[in-house]
């Protein structure tokens, strides 16, 4: 049989003092204790200052000790939460994109029916006869500047009608196939548009540059008449565009020659509208004389002083 294990400390000071502060402490607590009886049996007034100095005392600790078990108790619901959180992220996120994707489409029908209305606004106060079409290609890279319409001489398209959008004008049809038509634009080096200033009808010859821009020259020998900021039209002149067609907006001078921008830009915009020429005579209706381009800048050069 194993011997039992003995309770006395030994040797070792620490031991033994541990021992003894743990006797010490048990007795005090009796002794504690029992003081505290004897008071509430003989003098219960002052066990009842006691209760409340001692309730006072341990109220902080209380607190703590309260906040600890609740904190203890809660513990499972954040670590659910921590897990949860991951997937709760990705949720938000997918549908943070969901509503994007909504809002831009709801812009962009905005915008759309914005354009369509006033292609709607620009085809009903017009008297002339109206094709409505869509550019699928234009070169952004070439010396030349094109556009191909989806509409061609089976469609009614013919060499030299004015191609439009809500925004101003776009150039002319340079020729046609059956189905589509090229359009020569404004930017163009060989498209020579008479045009005027909007609010004095100051007339100007504008001519394409090939890189975007166009070269404005007045009529009238002279100082340059021409500012940033002025808003250039058609004049009506040369029988191929109808008058007051917005064309570009002059954004700096040199010398005799204004440097403007148009305000219809091919590469944004969608459908347009291709009219018949401002005088029937201009435009040639012979069939065999579709592959001949009608060229504007002839017409203009004639006024040429």
């Amino acid at each position: 049989m194993a011997r039992p294990p003995s309770r006395r400390p030994g040797h070792n000071r620490k031991a033994q003092y541990s021992l003894f502060a743990s006797y010490v402490v048990a007795m005090t607590g009796a002794a504690v204790g029992l003081l505290l009886v004897v008071v509430a049996i003989f003098d219960p007034t002052g066990f009842a200052v006691i209760r409340t100095a001692t309730a006072e005392i341990t109220r902080p600790a209380s607190i703590a000790m309260r906040n600890m078990v609740s904190g203890a108790s809660s513990l499972d619901e954040v670590l659910a939460a921590y897990w949860r959180a991951g997937s709760q992220n990705i949720a938000l996120r997918r549908q943070v994109e969901a509503d994007r994707n909504r809002i831009i489409e709801a812009k962009a029908v905005a915008q759309e029916n914005i354009r369509l209305k006033k292609l709607l606004k620009l085809v009903e106060t017009d008297d002339s006869e109206l094709l409505t079409a869509r550019l699928i290609a234009s070169s952004s890279s070439s010396t030349r500047r094109f556009a191909r319409l989806n509409a061609g001489r089976w469609q009614g398209v013919r060499t030299g009608m004015p191609v439009r959008a809500p925004e101003g004008l776009i150039g002319r049809i340079h020729n046609t196939t059956p189905n589509t038509a090229e359009v020569l634009l404004l930017t163009d080096t060989s498209n020579i548009v008479p045009v005027r200033r909007a609010n004095d009808s100051v007339p100007a010859i504008s001519t394409g540059l090939g890189d975007g821009t166009l070269e404005i020259r007045a009529l009238a020998a002279g100082r340059n008449p021409f500012h940033p900021g002025d808003l250039l039209v058609t004049s009506g002149v040369g029988g191929v565009y109808q008058p007051n067609i917005p064309v570009a907006v002059v954004v700096r001078t040199q010398g005799e020659i204004a440097y403007g921008v148009p305000l219809a830009n091919p590469s944004k915009v969608d459908a347009v509208v291709v009219e018949r020429s401002f005088e029937e005579a201009v435009t040639r209706t012979d069939p065999a004389a579709d592959a001949v381009p009608v060229d504007a800048g002839a017409a203009a050069n004639a006024i040429t002083p």
